[in-house]
């Protein structure tokens, strides 16, 4: 996490499944304080410790909340005004509903093949995010095998941003990193 905010990733989002509650707060609190005003932190799955934490929003995924619920209880003045409520998707449809539930971004893929997203079916390739970028006026970030080589690739089909696992991991120069994130910052 400290690498790619070095690096000058926006935002980091927090995807431990299998931590306590308590734990899960405190990993939280400390990721948003380690953030500063240098990046966003996004919890996945949990509204209550995003609340908690003070982070810049929640990730709702497909067991999540309803994406329509959590921003109605958003928009009732429950948490500040620029709480990011965002929601993963795989298709069009998808995309589009969570628009009209008020998502303030959308996550897509897979675009490219990857391990970690095997079970959300094959990649959907560029084609695909360029048609749901086109489709809503939500910021669409592709996610799914994204790396150096074509991340590049998936902003110029109209993604806001990338989400990306192992670009982050695997080991690498951090001048390396923080190349390719100025190169994404260059064209969006």
């Amino acid at each position: 996490m400290r690498a790619a905010i070095a690096a000058g990733a926006d935002w980091v989002q927090i995807r431990e499944r299998n931590l306590p509650a308590r734990e899960l707060l405190a990993f939280a609190r400390a990721a948003v304080r380690m953030s500063g005003n240098f990046a966003r932190v996004i919890v996945n799955d949990r509204l209550d410790i995003a609340v908690a934490a003070r982070a810049a929003g929640v990730h709702l995924g497909v067991e999540s909340l309803p994406a329509r619920e959590v921003v109605s209880w958003h928009r009732g003045g429950n948490a500040p005004a620029d709480f990011f409520v965002g929601v993963s998707c795989h298709s069009v449809e998808e995309v589009r509903e969570a628009e009209a539930a008020g998502a303030s971004y959308v996550v897509f893929g897979p675009v490219f093949e990857t391990p970690s997203k095997k079970n959300f079916g094959p990649p959907q390739g560029l084609a695909k995010l360029a048609e749901v970028c086109r489709s809503v006026a939500v910021p669409v970030i592709a996610i799914g095998g994204v790396n150096e080589k074509n991340s590049a690739d998936c902003v110029r089909a109209g993604a806001a941003g990338i989400a990306a696992i192992r670009m982050f991991q695997e080991q690498r120069e951090a001048e390396e990193l923080r190349r390719s994130i100025e190169q994404l910052h260059r064209l969006g």
